[in-house]
């Protein structure tokens, strides 16, 4: 059971993400699961979140910071093909890393996230903000892509606001139907 709040001295992001991690990590803990993160554009934001929460070591596993193309290839087993055909900005690479997260951890549950935060690097097709996501669950993976708009920092802040909630979602939507409700 969680019951301490994060130190606010040194907590890394918000109150309203501080929540969103204190749900999860309750979520998880019900369920039994574990999470492993593979990061790319937020550089381990998403595992620094969970980590700021005491007593995170029951529920969380690992992150992976896979920035560059060999990383994600090397520690998660995205298929260099994968990455040649589609950019590592894509729904597949983000499929293939929550996957490999998932894998290379051995857990049950795991967050992907691989995105241009700028201020440079984007295109028409792949703007700056554009961010891809994966969400390795138990019945599968799940996958989405969003445009943030702002600064590198806010990019890659709303990008790990934005993994987390719909993390939550996902655990809250597994929760009820592990439960015999549908959401």
């Amino acid at each position: 059971m969680i019951s301490a709040a994060p130190d606010p001295q040194n907590t890394l992001l918000s109150p309203s993400t501080d929540a969103l991690v204190q749900d999860v990590a309750a979520l998880l803990l019900e369920q039994h699961w574990l999470l492993a993160t593979a990061e790319s554009c937020t550089g381990g934001m998403v595992a620094a979140a969970c980590t700021d929460l005491a007593g995170s070591s029951q529920w969380f596993e690992r992150g992976f910071v896979t920035y560059s193309n060999a990383a994600k290839t090397q520690m998660l087993g995205v298929d260099a093909s994968l990455i040649a055909a589609h950019g590592a900005v894509s729904q597949p690479v983000a499929h293939a890393m929550a996957a490999g997260a998932q894998q290379q951890a051995g857990v049950q549950v795991s967050v992907a996230t691989t995105g241009i935060a700028g201020p440079t690097g984007g295109s028409a097709s792949k703007p700056v903000g554009l961010v891809w996501f994966g969400w390795g669950l138990p019945d599968g993976i799940r996958t989405e892509q969003q445009v943030f708009s702002g600064n590198r920092a806010e990019v890659r802040q709303a990008a790990t606001q934005h993994a987390l909630q719909r993390l939550r979602e996902y655990l809250q939507s597994s929760r009820s139907t592990a439960n015999g409700f549908h959401a």
